[in-house]
């Protein structure tokens, strides 16, 4: 086991205009699930591919604990990976595909042999060590495509979208296993996805991205209650959260007929003239019992038990234009749901409104 660092690293693509990764600063300690997050093109799986020796690091370096391991190649590293496509090889069966790292490396078969069935155990592949790819599901090649890396006791695991072949529910009961199986290992783990909820889960911590750049790396609920800008605020958390702009005026921010009690010691932080963004979490939102409040007009109620989702278009307030669906979303209770085309307020308690400063998009409450 051992830790892993990126000190400044980037990587600039021939012919291309901007880095896909652009002086990356990160930690990973040893042991640690670090989970890299972010939209197609941020830049996560560049990172990991850097990493792994797949990728030329073109400035800065790559540590693993305490050795640059940025010109070194990847079979020198020490690490074993995790495709989204499994990798499999189809004429071998599951015992020979974990195993076959091993057999290159002149490990005896006697050893081998029980590396294997240690790693099936662990990943309830006993009675499958037989069967060749072709006959198993997509979890279970899943799984041992993991038990392939687990067998080489690497000092480093690398997962590149391993659940993104696999159905909604598998995707959460192979989620769990992996989650459980590290946990156990405790080898550390850099896990790529673009599935926020996915990071969220599984993550120690998670580092965002966006078009090559670290924004945010921090616990799950750090980043989900103290977003650092806008751009993690409306990526981290389903439904997103949402973001309204307003002007600056006496007693806080107006949005539309309602103002939003903000303290000025908060609003004094942000630019005067570019105003602020007010981010509010669908779960921050209830139903107004008076005429205070975002008013807005419901399109769409999504009943889901003991919780709904409203969906409503604002009719006074404007919304930020980084909000993807021209909506309001909040989270109520299913026992006092409005219908379609009603008019509704809904009100938040000042202290659940995140602000951010529009000149620098940086959260300043």
């Amino acid at each position: 086991m051992a830790t892993v660092s990126f000190r400044e690293a980037t990587r600039i693509y021939p012919g291309a205009d901007h880095p896909a990764v652009d002086k990356l600063s990160l930690d990973i300690a040893d042991g640690e699930f670090m989970v890299l997050v972010g939209p197609s093109g941020s830049g996560k799986s560049t990172t990991l591919r850097m990493l792994a020796g797949l990728e030329e690091v073109t400035s800065g370096s790559v540590w693993i604990g305490d050795q640059p391991v940025t010109d070194l190649p990847a079979k020198d590293r020490d690490i074993a990976m995790v495709f989204q496509n499994y990798a499999l090889y189809p004429h071998m069966t599951v015992a020979d595909n974990m195993g076959f790292a091993l057999k290159m490396q002149n490990v005896p078969n006697e050893e081998r042999a029980a590396r294997v069935l240690e790693a099936a155990k662990l990943l309830g592949l006993e009675d499958f060590l037989h069967r060749k790819p072709k006959a198993l599901s997509g979890g279970q090649r899943q799984r041992v495509a993991m038990g392939r890396a687990i067998v080489r006791k690497p000092q480093v695991f690398l997962m590149d979208e391993p659940l993104s072949n696999l159905d909604a529910k598998l995707r959460v009961t192979t989620r769990t296993q992996i989650a459980s199986l590290q946990t156990r290992l405790g080898i550390t783990t850099v896990y790529v996805t673009h599935d926020q909820i996915e990071a969220m889960t599984l993550g120690d911590r998670v580092a965002v991205l966006d078009a090559g750049v670290l924004q945010q790396v921090d616990s799950p609920i750090a980043l989900y209650d103290t977003p650092r800008n806008l751009f993690v605020a409306s990526f981290i958390g389903s439904p997103s959260m949402n973001l309204l702009e307003g002007p600056i005026v006496d007693g806080g921010v107006r949005l539309g007929d309602w103002v939003a009690p903000i303290p000025r010691q908060v609003l004094d932080r942000a630019d005067q003239t570019a105003g602020v963004t007010l981010g509010i979490r669908p779960e921050s939102l209830t139903l107004s019992a008076d005429e205070r409040g975002i008013e807005i007009t419901v399109q769409v109620v999504e009943e889901l038990g003991a919780d709904a989702y409203l969906y409503g278009d604002p009719t006074a307030a404007t919304l930020s234009s980084r909000q993807e669906a021209d909506q309001l979303v909040a989270r109520i209770s299913t026992r006092h749901t409005p219908k379609r085309q009603d008019r509704v307020r809904l009100m938040v308690d000042p202290g659940d409104v995140h602000v951010f400063d529009n000149a620098t998009g940086l959260r300043i409450s």
